[in-house]
């Protein structure tokens, strides 16, 4: 087969290995903090601070909750990187935002953070402080889930069907899983453009 088929047939095997349990359990969640009035802190690096950012504009517009990326500043970001140095950066950032017990944390992320491993170091450390405040902590990640898999209260974990295709993988279901919970009946309070044009 070619790259192309391999690819496409990867992705059906991924969708076949979600575990819809963990999405149900990750809809139920966000309902919960937006009838509290909650808000919600997207994080993530790299290809997830791309999503952060997109996940922003879709749960504000269409499920009417409240919500954050510490991605979306560029200059804050890298002045808080520049002096409370890069594994604080998103734990700082939540503090200023006065992050609590009625908010969640949302993370976009291929392995989850690892502080053993010293990879994705300020997610771990944004976690923690999560945990600390009593904030809701969610993520769609990738391999075994790493430190957001260990701690999230409602956390999916995008199957390895293929370990030279874990990143791509689940960088692309983060948009559709999210994608699905913003669209999702229970979630959605606002009608989308072309859905709406007859």
């Amino acid at each position: 087969m070619s790259y192309v088929q391999d690819y496409l047939k990867e992705v059906k095997s991924v969708v076949d290995k979600l575990d819809q349990t963990s999405i149900e359990k990750m809809v139920d969640l966000i309902i919960h903090i937006r009838e509290n009035k909650g808000r919600m802190f997207f994080l993530g690096v790299g290809g997830g601070a791309g999503n952060a950012s997109h996940a922003v504009n879709d749960f504000r517009k269409i499920a009417g909750i409240e919500s954050y990326s510490p991605c979306d500043n560029v200059s804050e970001l890298t002045a808080r990187t520049n002096d409370q140095g890069w594994d604080n950066t998103f734990s700082e950032w939540l503090k200023g935002s006065r992050l609590n017990d009625n908010d969640g944390v949302f993370v976009f992320s291929v392995g989850g953070g690892n502080a053993e491993k010293n990879i994705s170091t300020n997610l771990v450390r944004a976690l923690e402080y999560s945990k600390q405040v009593g904030a809701k902590i969610l993520g769609i990640v990738g391999r075994d889930g790493g430190y957001t898999g260990k701690v999230g209260d409602a956390c999916v974990i995008v199957p390895t069907v293929n370990s030279s295709t874990v990143t791509p993988h689940t960088e692309s279901f983060q948009g559709v899983i999210w994608h699905l919970i913003v669209s999702h009946p229970r979630v959605q309070v606002s009608e989308m453009k072309w859905e709406s044009v007859k």
